[in-house]
């Protein structure tokens, strides 16, 4: 399978630096590698090989365990009487605050429901009607309709796990679970080639080996491991930001983290991954009150408790701070048992695990970082900046959520833009042939630079408690600037010792993650402290309101040679073009 046509030469030059690492002492030939096992990456595996092109799925635990399976609300879909893509278009757009790209939006919407049925035809088994098997539909947060397809009452992202995972098994796809990615490998021409990979000691193949493959595919998820506090779960370390970021691709929206509203509050003490209480609970009519029964997201909101969940968050912030909580409570009382082991099993586990029945007590409940509407950039077609690598699902800034993700919009943008993917490597592999070109130069690994130190496992710890202080929730320009600063001295730390030792952090998957969680906290610290206004999942205390005049537009980040940020924004929302035009969803699925 040759490279797909249609790609100019980068202008981005390639950077100096990558993660220290062995060099590869192993090597597997595929025609696309994806990296990542979640909806985008499976969908994206299945469709390629239904086209006959070799698959090589890489994943950094087994292949069910990333972000899709903790889903639980479901996947948003105009699949409902009454409901259209229009309507499903115009909700997506005013929960992204201005910065949607309508024309990716429109893709996502018009494209999704058929999705969600090849979803279907792969196995995935949704909730439905006993009496007429229509799918059964909840709302959500943002959404004006009931339009979320959900499985197992609060199961949804684990069902679909079940089902891809499944399909790829069946139809044969080349796995390498337990391995963590490291870097893009590239051609003479500076094109994608290939990653290079450390598989740990569950896996198949021992130690760092390459995938050499002519189109790259991240799918890894996302970066909620930079806060002490969130909904991931511990493998999203941001591996794929940063690998991009290494191979010289833009980011961009990276300062849009949304906070989940409704967190299982376990204390101010408690770090890693929180049990989420699904916007659904609210969707099905539980309140958000406080101590004394107050239900205040009444009047700040036309939807009070179904409010997009960056408005929902900042209530109940305010509240929090008004009131001097630590936490306020959902109180789904009136549901009873019945609907409680109906409808949330999961949820109500989870509860009872710590000790809280939510079917006779209100649940404690905090914002806690939960997805990043920004990441790498692609086009329509899942293009990156770097020509044959590809970005989708939370990894990727597709444009769909702007500065802010509309509830259960995340499933269906990794299956949409999965597909999308999947089209455009095969028919570009149809157009140029099966040959590999004459004199194509074989795939280099990257070089490390001697003055790019790793960091020592502890780092992440410091990483997250400063960016969950300066850059949570409640931003200002000092909080920021504050941030800043303690994430530079974490890195001059490590290049002094350096210098001063010839000593750094030993190379291994603790010091790995420890060092791309740096570089994407650097990220979205100077994009925050760039973006002075408050827009979307993004609250500047100091800039509190909107200024559409100066600030309804993106910001674009590359990292330089010498490992400095180049942070620019472009001139209006629209995203400037990536390997091609944007304009081309005419020819898509």
């Amino acid at each position: 399978m040759t490279r797909p046509t249609g790609h100019p030469a980068a202008d981005t030059a390639a950077p100096a630096t990558a993660l220290r690492a062995p060099a590869p002492g192993w090597a597997t030939e595929a025609d696309v590698v994806v990296v990542g096992s979640g909806v985008a990456g499976l969908t994206v595996a299945l469709r390629c090989a239904a086209a006959g092109a070799k698959v090589t799925v890489v994943t950094k635990a087994r292949l069910d365990d990333g972000s899709t399976r903790w889903a639980q609300g479901g996947i948003a879909a105009a699949l409902g009487e009454g409901d259209t893509p229009e309507q499903h278009l115009d909700d997506t757009l005013v929960a992204g605050a201005g910065l949607c790209d309508e024309q990716a939006v429109r893709a996502l919407v018009t494209e999704g429901p058929d999705a969600v049925r090849r979803l279907i035809a792969t196995g995935a088994r949704f909730d439905a009607d006993d009496t007429t098997g229509e799918i059964l539909l909840t709302r959500e947060g943002g959404h004006h309709r009931r339009r979320i397809a959900h499985a197992g009452g609060d199961a949804t992202g684990a069902e679909i796990s079940r089902a891809l995972v499944e399909a790829v098994r069946a139809a044969g796809i080349d796995t390498v679970e337990n391995a963590l990615v490291l870097d893009l490998l590239k051609d003479g021409s500076g094109r994608a080639a290939g990653v290079t990979l450390h598989v740990m000691g569950e896996g198949r193949r021992d130690g760092v080996g390459a995938v050499r493959a002519d189109a790259v595919v991240l799918a890894t998820g996302g970066m909620g491991q930079i806060f002490s506090a969130t909904t991931n779960p511990a493998v999203s370390t941001g591996d794929g930001v940063a690998l991009a970021l290494r191979a010289g691709a833009e980011v961009s929206d990276l300062e849009f983290v949304q906070f989940h509203p409704t967190v299982l509050w376990l204390g101010p003490e408690a770090e890693g991954q929180q049990p989420l209480v699904s916007e659904a609970v609210r969707g099905e009519g539980a309140h958000l009150v406080d101590a004394d029964g107050v239900r205040f997201m009444r009047g700040q909101h036309e939807l009070a408790e179904l409010a997009p969940r960056d408005i929902v968050a900042k209530g109940i912030m305010r509240r929090i701070q008004e009131r001097g909580a630590e936490h306020m409570y959902l109180d789904a009382r009136h549901f009873g048992a019945e609907m409680w082991q109906r409808r949330f099993p999961t949820i109500l586990a989870a509860c009872r695990a710590h000790g809280i029945d939510p079917v006779t007590e209100p649940i404690p409940v905090a914002p806690a970082a939960h997805y990043a509407s920004g990441g790498v950039r692609t086009d329509l077609r899942g293009r990156t900046t770097v020509p044959g690598l590809y970005a989708c699902g939370e990894v990727a800034c597709t444009g769909v959520h702007g500065a802010n993700r509309l509830a259960s919009n995340s499933l269906l943008e990794g299956l949409v833009f999965a597909e999308r993917i999947a089209a455009d490597i095969t028919a570009g592999a149809e157009s140029a042939g099966r040959e590999r070109p004459a004199g194509q130069t074989r795939p280099s690994a990257p070089a490390a630079s001697g003055d790019a130190p790793l960091l020592a496992s502890e780092a992440r710890y410091e990483i997250q408690h400063i960016m969950t202080h300066g850059a949570g929730v409640l931003r200002s320009a000092e909080s920021l600037a504050r941030a800043a600063d303690r994430l530079e001295r974490v890195q001059d730390d490590a290049l002094a010792q350096l210098r001063r030792d010839g000593k750094t952090a030993e190379p291994g998957v603790e010091t790995w993650e420890a060092t791309n969680l740096h570089l994407v906290a650097r990220v979205l610290v100077a994009a925050a402290l760039r973006r002075e206004e408050t827009r979307g999942c993004h609250w500047r205390e100091d800039r509190p309101e909107r200024d559409d005049a100066a600030w309804r537009r993106h910001l674009l980040v590359t990292l330089r040679p010498d490992g400095t940020l180049d942070v620019r924004s472009t001139d209006s929302e629209a995203f400037p073009p990536s390997t091609t035009p944007r304009a081309e969803t005419e020819s898509h699925p």
